[in-house]
């Protein structure tokens, strides 16, 4: 045991739980221990995953995700070990001696060859999500109780390692569904100082839903979530798809930036931030077509796209921050969406960005915006 506690200190491969997992059930392997199969289960904290399970053999290594939706409603997840130990706290053993109609993958194991079968929860600090690690053999007597008790030691050595992996993965994923990628990276490198902000250049992209107020004071407000998130989920995945990032929701408006970059000049940003733009139109139109024929009402919106230079960073009071842009530009973002509305269009372009793409836009003049001492030339899409 104190060759595999000096090798997971020293040697073993710390970068990816894959590699651990795989280096380590050799190790154990190389130990006289018979392994035939391991399995490690990790349950993560993210919006569309539950978790990785990871299997090894002596021939092969896989990798498995499974849905938030699902899983725990799963007939897999309902059957198998890993729910009995999840609710009886403790370790889980069964001899494949005899077929186990009630454990479906301990029947696949038994005829595939596996003897005997066990599975330890991690001990790790956080309790509240699954976290197990299970062993099979083929040998023809099982495990000793010096077996059983060598592996439930090597994977308590083992289970500190995976839970700073296990811990790390969800900062980073709740700061991606949070915060956005980019934005939750440079949280993540240290960027958490109040008034901390650089300038940058960006394509700024202002929407917001139109009659909510109405849909807000007619409907349940179940119904008002369930369209709320139907149409920020058209608007994330075309915002995504386009290099952009969206910084926050705020009631039915959603603010997101195209920043400029190495490799994305300013028209190149203000081209994406229109594609994005275009193709949330059509995606929308054909969500509201469906909407009728379902007898619902269409969902109007309105769409500002402006680029200049902002402030990017942290704002706000010394013990909750926002991570956002400011400045003029985003000001001026804002007022063109308030014009959209007045002129009842569902895409305005600012001068700026009219400048940057090659496509034809349509001009409606110089409006005057809020204020914004001159008036502004703003263009819409073409239909």
């Amino acid at each position: 045991m104190e060759n595999i506690a000096r090798w997971l200190a020293n040697d073993a491969p710390h970068k990816s739980v894959e590699k651990l997992f795989a280096a380590f059930c050799q190790q154990i392997v190389r130990s006289g221990i018979p392994v035939g199969r391991a399995s490690l289960g990790l349950e993560v904290l993210h919006p569309e995953v539950s978790g990785w399970q990871y299997i090894w053999t002596d021939e092969e290594q896989s990798v498995h995700v499974s849905d938030r939706a699902t899983t725990s409603t799963s007939h897999t997840y309902l059957n198998s070990p890993t729910r009995l130990v999840d609710e009886i706290g403790k370790s889980f053993r069964r001899l494949l001696d005899a077929p186990c109609a009630d454990l479906p993958l301990l029947e696949e194991l038994r005829l595939k060859g596996m003897i005997d079968y066990v599975m330890y929860q991690l001990p790790f600090l956080d309790q509240s999500r699954t976290a197990v690690i299970s062993f099979a053999t083929d040998r023809s007597t099982g495990y000793d109780l010096a077996s059983l008790n060598w592996l439930q030691l090597a994977a308590n050595l083992l289970s500190p390692y995976l839970e700073r992996h296990v811990l790390h993965r969800i900062a980073v994923d709740l700061l991606d569904t949070h915060v956005g990628p980019n934005t939750g990276q440079l949280i993540i490198e240290g960027r958490v100082d109040r008034g901390a902000i650089e300038l940058i250049e960006a394509a700024i992209w202002f929407a917001d839903m139109r009659g909510f107020t109405l849909l807000s004071e007619e409907s349940p407000i179940p119904e008002v979530l369930a369209q709320l998130n139907a149409w920020f989920g058209i608007i994330g995945e075309v915002v995504e798809a386009h290099g952009g990032e969206i910084l926050k929701f705020m009631g039915d408006s959603v603010l997101a930036i195209f920043p400029t970059s190495a490799g994305r000049d300013r028209a190149a940003a203000c081209r994406q931030a229109l594609s994005a733009a275009q193709e949330f139109c059509r995606r929308n139109d054909a969500e509201n077509a469906r909407r009728i024929s379902s007898g619902m009402p269409p969902v109007a919106h309105g769409l500002a796209l402006h680029v200049g230079e902002v402030a990017y960073g942290n704002i706000g009071a010394s013990r909750r921050l926002d991570f956002t842009v400011i400045g003029p530009a985003v000001n001026k973002a804002s007022r063109l969406l308030q014009l959209a509305k007045r002129l009842n269009r569902q895409v305005l372009v600012s001068s700026a960005v009219a400048k940057e793409v090659d496509q034809p836009l349509l001009d409606l003049g110089r409006y005057r915006l809020r204020d914004i001492k001159q008036r502004q030339r703003v263009f819409t899409l073409l239909q």
